[in-house]
């Protein structure tokens, strides 16, 4: 369960109240280690999504997201697809930013409030059957972020904390997540990513490219499972009009 890597703006794992500026479009896709996934009855293999991402007015985020499924050995797929992806998970996910960094006060934080994947299963679902959270809504999460950006002239060291929740079996989330990230004065095209996201540890970096219109992503779960993506953005609201929209 990602932030970069489900396609929705955040760390690696952990979310955070950092967000796209008003309609940025983005588009991607990741390579994800079996690490990297919720469920082992569904996964326990490496897989791979891919995503559309939306952000309106810098306050909402929408993503729609798909992953991969292979066929298994378990009465349920048939033999022939075995091994092969056959199907996909789809899902959505959405953010919300209650308060801008530096909003009223100069030492405010940003705060973010966001959820993803809220089908049954999950959090909204509370009959018997479904708070056991081994059915649908395998990402579900619910969550509050804050962020705050510190800069100095080594660089800008971004500091977030979070807390999430869901009433999975599978994975459950019922705790806080702590990151850090740093992009250096020299190199701003670089992102440097630590996190604890409520269950691991684990490192990365984005690297952008061509103006920020590409992201690359690698990241170790764990410090050890290597994962990797690639998103290309646009704003829809660029240049000029864009400026004009905003007054």
């Amino acid at each position: 369960m990602g932030q970069h890597t489900i396609g929705v703006t955040g760390l690696l794992h952990m979310p955070s109240a950092e967000m796209q500026r008003d309609g940025t479009l983005m588009i991607g896709g990741n390579f994800l280690s079996k690490e990297n996934l919720p469920s082992d009855s569904y996964w326990g293999y490496d897989s791979y999504n891919y995503y559309i991402n939306i952000t309106f007015f810098h306050r909402l985020e929408i993503a729609y997201i798909c992953t991969l499924l292979q066929g298994k050995n378990n009465g349920y797929w048939p033999e022939q697809t075995w091994g092969k992806f056959t199907n996909q998970d789809r899902h959505f996910a959405a953010r919300l930013q209650v308060i801008k960094e530096g909003e009223w006060w100069k030492y405010m934080p940003g705060l973010v409030l966001g959820v993803n994947d809220p089908t049954t299963g999950g959090a909204f679902d509370y009959t018997e059957t479904a708070v056991s959270g081994d059915s649908n809504g395998y990402f579900n999460r619910w969550y509050i972020a804050l962020t705050k950006h510190i800069n100095t002239q080594a660089g800008e060291l971004g500091i977030h904390a979070a807390y999430l929740y869901n009433k999975r079996t599978d994975y459950p989330l019922n705790g806080p997540a702590f990151g850090l990230n740093f992009r250096p004065a020299f190199h701003k095209e670089l992102n440097v990513i630590a996190e604890y996201d409520a269950k691991t540890i684990n490192i990365g970096a984005t690297y952008s490219l061509w103006s920020d219109h590409f992201n690359l992503l690698f990241e170790l779960q764990q410090c050890k499972y290597i994962s990797a993506g690639l998103v290309y953005k646009v704003n829809l609201l660029g240049g000029n009009t864009w400026k004009k929209w905003r007054r």
